[in-house]
């Protein structure tokens, strides 16, 4: 319905359900227009701030981050893995566990996991063989996000809860974790390192953390490569060796320094039968004095080899006994990242690599505006040059370039003005 009116006089526009109501004088040939709407679900509707895109937008940003620890980086390739995270076993002898039949393919190195991703985890042999000794460790794939063996749903992504992490004050206290510590099922999550978002008056600074290192990135020198390669010679020749037989101790990794985080794992299992699924959770503690201007917590950290073997060696080590391993350690470092990180689906070097968080951006040009970004305003200028002749036309425009809403005021403001004028001319 469109209703005309002489000057002074109301001029109502009726647009399907949307009621937009404009009061208008003329004068002296100009226009001018003062807008309101009747209805919230107009607004709601025109803006589209409720829409889906925006919403996933973001929960695949910084509000993952907000969960501690809530992202991690693991980009070394499985066989540096094995290299990297050498054990010594009870006897003092060092061991380089291998990877669970199949394991190493289901793994991929990736700078930005988190939570349902995979990530390798190192625990005892003897959870997956009976006969194995305890303190023999092996390398496999779990889901990062706690599914205990008692959730009777049929897929484990209804879980109604987070479990990407778990407090270390309460894990004797909560059934989905106090299983799993009774039962020995301790596990070593490992990673280049974990990413944390500092609050600040603008937004969130993303940090990365991790061990100190004698090497500047994750990744092989030409050294590195060369043991790797005498490393398979030496798995070559020990292949097919009788279990308890002497094996050959191996060098000390001199590559990127893994974060070996404490976790515990359980195993759930289809109720209509299927394939087990492994899962994980990262136990976190109070943090250290200097991440605490970071966040509040921190990853339950296990340093040096001994504890990694006493966390794990759940024969030797009993489940309270191993509590006391879980404290605040401040033998990690940080550097400010880029936010380029906030996005889940952004896996690149980019993700780590350190910026200067005082530095002045540098505006971009015209030439250097993303074509996304140009095409937002297209339904502005067409409006200009009246290219778009309805406002049904206008509307569908706009509902393509929903996360620029704050445009669509200004082109109805235009298409309700022309319009007026329009029943100024006929009427």
């Amino acid at each position: 319905m469109k209703e005309c009116s002489k000057p002074g006089k109301r001029v109502i526009f009726t647009h399907n359900i949307n009621i937009f109501i404009g009061s208008f004088q003329f004068s002296s040939g100009h226009l001018t227009a003062v807008l309101f709407t009747t209805s919230a679900a107009v607004f709601s509707n025109c803006l589209d701030f409720k829409n889906k895109n925006l919403t996933a937008a973001r929960e695949s940003s910084v509000l993952q981050g907000v969960n501690m620890c809530g992202r991690t980086a693991c980009t070394l390739a499985p066989d540096e893995i094995r290299r990297a995270c050498g054990y010594r076993n009870r006897t003092g002898q060092r061991r380089r566990p291998q990877w669970k039949d199949g394991d190493a393919d289901k793994y991929r190195p990736s700078y930005n996991k988190s939570p349902q991703s995979s990530s390798p985890v190192l625990l005892s042999s003897r959870h997956f063989n009976k006969e194995a000794p305890v303190d023999e460790c092996v390398l496999t794939t779990m889901r990062w996000g706690l599914v205990p063996a008692w959730f009777r749903e049929s897929d484990p992504n209804k879980m109604q809860y987070s479990t990407s992490n778990c407090r270390s004050e309460s894990l004797l206290e909560k059934k989905s974790y106090k299983d799993p510590l009774l039962k020995g099922q301790r596990c070593v999550i490992l990673a280049d390192g974990f990413y944390e978002w500092k609050r600040q008056e603008k937004g969130k600074q993303p940090f990365f953390i991790y061990f100190p290192q004698s090497q500047g990135a994750p990744g092989l020198t030409q050294r590195d490569k060369q043991e790797m390669e005498e490393s398979k010679m030496l798995s070559q020749q020990t292949e097919g060796q009788r279990e308890g037989e002497d094996v050959e101790e191996v060098s000390e990794w001199k590559g990127w320094r893994l974060l070996t985080m404490a976790g515990l794992f359980d195993c759930w299992a289809p109720p209509g039968g299927g394939e087990l699924l492994y899962t994980y959770t990262v136990i976190t503690v109070n943090a250290s004095p200097n991440l605490q201007s970071i966040h509040d917590r921190m990853p339950a950290i296990l340093e040096g080899e001994e504890e990694v073997r006493q966390w794990l060696d759940f024969g030797e080590v009993r489940s309270l006994q191993a509590l006391k391993l879980l404290q605040s350690k401040s033998c990690l470092v940080c550097h400010p990242v880029s936010s380029f990180v906030n996005n889940a689906r952004n896996n690149s070097p980019e993700c780590l690599q350190p910026i200067d968080p005082t530095a002045k951006k540098v505006p971009q040009t015209t030439a250097s505006i993303p074509a996304r970004s140009r095409e937002l305003k297209a339904p502005v200028r067409l409006l200009a040059f009246g290219q778009l002749n309805t406002k049904l036309e206008l509307l569908n425009c706009l509902r393509r370039d929903q996360l620029h809403g704050h445009i669509l005021g200004i082109a109805f403001a235009v298409s309700l003005s022309a319009s007026a004028l329009s029943c100024k001319r006929n009427g």
